[in-house]
């Protein structure tokens, strides 16, 4: 299970180095990521939220860069479109990609799964839905697809093991992208790492 952020374009954004990724694929976010790939998970981060904020959180500034950020730094709840993928690590195939409309935002869903009703969704086309029945976690890769459709059994306890190393991946992440901005954003440094931990929903590392 890992922490991934789908990615749209990059070719041409110019306000700090990105890496080149695959449109509309995915990014694996840990503590292991170079520069480039950290510059392009904020960039993304950023982009999911770039549109006009409510009055009250202030005029937009008139720079690229403020502009860019604005939507990031000022709204109250944040997107960062993404989810848990879930892959056989002795295949390589995967088995579980996040739907349309999900976000990273929601990971704590899987905790409701573990520990609260029982069952989530995670977005749709397909439309994954994760159930607790008993002592498993049944994974169905589309709810309201075709008869057949792929369906993972884990213990509660592997799936409970496998959401906490996918929180400590994006913990990681939001560490490591602290240092990044220090680095290429400092100016905004601080405000940025906290809108992360938001869109992520995380707690801020020291």
């Amino acid at each position: 299970m890992q922490p991934v952020l789908e990615i749209s374009a990059t070719d041409d954004f110019a306000l700090w180095p990105v890496g080149k990724q695959e449109s509309y694929g995915y990014l694996v976010l840990n503590g292991e990521l170079t520069p480039a790939e950290v510059g392009t998970a904020v960039m993304q981060i950023a982009e999911c939220n770039d549109f006009e904020p409510e009055e009250e959180h202030g005029p937009c500034p008139t720079d690229p860069l403020g502009t860019f950020l604005h939507g990031l730094l000022t709204m109250p709840d944040l997107f960062a479109a993404g989810g848990f993928r879930v892959s056989d690590n002795t295949t390589d195939a995967v088995f579980v990609e996040p739907g349309c409309c999900n976000g990273l935002e929601t990971w704590r869903d899987w905790l409701e799964v573990l520990d609260g009703t029982g069952c989530s969704y995670f977005g749709h086309d397909p439309s994954l839905v994760a159930e607790r029945v008993g002592d498993s976690v049944r994974l169905t890769f589309d709810a309201y697809g075709t008869d057949g459709s792929p369906v993972i059994e884990l213990s509660v306890d592997q799936a409970r093991r496998l959401v906490t190393g996918a929180q400590q991946d994006l913990q990681d992440f939001l560490s490591l992208a602290g240092t990044w901005a220090e680095q290429h954003l400092p100016a905004h440094a601080a405000a940025v790492t906290a809108a992360l931990a938001r869109a992520l929903d995380l707690t801020p590392t020291p």
